[in-house]
């Protein structure tokens, strides 16, 4: 049964890797790498750095899926900056939604590939007259991973909800960690990112296969 807190299995009870997992197993470093020391050369610990930012980045989550839900959300445990850069990222996301009559079904649904043998959970589906898959990110920018990440999710629903197909495309909702700016970006087809991570999916099996061989 697949859950996202204790992993993905298949029905035969086989665990089976997430999406992020295979995709961060082959991800470029080099980025990240240097942003950690840019941080040490101005006296900062990259560490803190970091889990600021993944706080803030996660409080915008939380608010976006408790206005799904329909109910407040939690802002114990977070200092004043972070809900102030939270709060500025939601009230952008908040006005879009109310310009487009947006309606998010099936948020937070874990999902397994019995086929491809992964997992991976669903920030939730779109729908605007045509059923589209959507993904929230926290970052400072678009990152080509987003596109193969979007397309093994569509992978994943349309092969457990094969009577409901995706025929509105795909959705990026970014929210800027430092500025609190909002982003909505639209991809009509990820045929190349779909076949993108396929490939990766593979390859992750293999390098698996490789490194028990030299143990």
């Amino acid at each position: 049964m697949p859950t996202a807190k204790g992993g993905y299995y298949t029905k035969a009870g086989e665990r089976v890797p997430s999406v992020t997992t295979i995709i961060s197993r082959f991800k470029e470093s080099g980025a990240l790498m240097n942003w950690a020391w840019r941080m040490g050369q101005e006296g900062k610990d990259y560490r803190e750095e970091r889990d600021a930012a993944a706080n803030a980045g996660t409080l915008a989550h939380a608010m976006v899926e408790a206005w799904v839900r329909g109910i407040q959300a939690d802002l114990a445990g977070y200092d004043a900056d972070t809900i102030a850069k939270a709060s500025r990222a939601f009230s952008a996301f908040e006005e879009w939604a109310r310009q487009t009559q947006l309606k998010i079904t099936h948020p937070e649904t874990a999902l397994v590939s019995e086929r491809y043998r992964y997992g991976g959970t669903l920030d939730g589906m779109i729908v605007s007259g045509k059923l589209a898959l959507g993904d929230v990110k926290t970052s400072n920018a678009l990152y080509h991973d987003y596109l193969m990440q979007l397309a093994a999710y569509g992978v994943l629903w349309e092969e457990n909800f094969p009577d409901q197909p995706i025929t509105g495309g795909y959705h990026i909702l970014r929210f800027s960690k430092d500025d609190g700016d909002f982003e909505h970006r639209w991809f009509g087809d990820l045929s190349d990112a779909r076949e993108m991570f396929l490939l990766l999916r593979q390859a992750y099996d293999l390098d698996a296969k490789l490194k028990k061989r030299i143990r």
